[in-house]
Formats: structure tokens, sequence, C-alpha cells
């Protein structure tokens, strides 16, 4: 179980990420078009999640468009965002927002959030998803993993985007 803070206060997540040079482990998401997408859906791409609570939160859709800006400037890589929201807020926000670049997923139907160690397991936040991102490269394996220490705190996100150029 991963120690993480929010706004200071002890969180524990239901596992650990999934560690770097692993193989990650399939999945099941739902798009806002209620479709479900597994790891397969983005072949031999790099593959960028960027994972947090919610995006009706102001870090959480901060995160969302600066992933989107720097898709644009990513060959063979996709960029995944996942929350617990449902598809119908995702979609919302994704139009006001003029999301293009980036995809968005929900784990509303899914197990994800326990099989890769991100689900919170106590706190006001509890059942929701703690923030990180995971970078896969074309083959599935793990090369970049970060659980954000303190849930209110923006992800490195050049750290992430150069682990694969």
């Amino acid at each position: 179980m991963a120690k993480i803070t929010l706004q200071g206060n002890p969180v524990t997540t239901s596992s650990e990420l999934p560690a770097k040079g692993s193989t990650a482990r399939d999945f099941k998401l739902t798009k806002s078009d209620l479709s479900e997408v597994s790891l397969s859906t983005y072949g031999a791409k790099f593959k960028v999640f960027n994972i947090f609570p919610s995006i009706d939160t102001g870090v959480c859709a901060k995160s969302v468009r600066r992933f989107n800006e720097e898709a644009t400037k990513l060959d063979n890589t996709v960029v995944i965002n996942v929350s617990a929201d449902l598809p119908f807020a995702q979609a919302r926000f994704c139009g006001a927002e003029g999301i293009k670049n980036a995809e968005t997923v929900s784990t509303f139907r899914s197990t994800f959030g326990k099989d890769w160690g991100l689900e919170i397991a106590d706190s006001a936040f509890k059942g929701l998803l703690s923030r990180a991102v995971v970078v896969l490269g074309p083959d599935n394996k793990v090369i970049h993993a970060e659980q954000v220490g303190e849930i209110a705190n923006e992800p490195n996100y050049d750290a992430a985007l150069k682990s694969f150029r």
C-alpha cells in the first residue's frame, strides 16, 4: 500500500503502482460513448496514463489540459486520462475544454484502480483513484511510474514525457 496525503492528511492506496520494467496488467475502461477499451486498443504505442481522482477538481483539470497540449508533440504516443468520473462528466469537461489530443476513460465498471494499486482505501476520497502517472512502452512494459505523494499536487510532467524521448 502506498502512503500518500490529501492536504497533509494520511491516505492509503489499495497497493503499489506497477513497478518499472514490469508488464502492465490488462484492463477494461469505459469511453464517453460507453464502449470499452483495453490495453490492446492502443496497440504498439507509447501510452501515458494520467490518473487522478476527479476531472472536476482544479489540479486534475490542469493535468488533463497539460497532457492534451503535450500530446500533439509526441509521435506514436497516446495520452489516456483515467478517473472514476462517469463518462458523461468526462465528455462534458473535454467538450468544454476542447480536449482532442488525449483520450479520457472511466473506471466506473472496472477493477482498474485495485489492479493497478491506485484505489484510495480510506479518507473522504475512498474508492477514487490516487494521482499518478504511468508510462508504458510499445511493448506494454512500465518505463515510468510516479505516485504523487500529495494528491493536491500536480505530477512531474517533464519526467513522464522525458521517460521515452
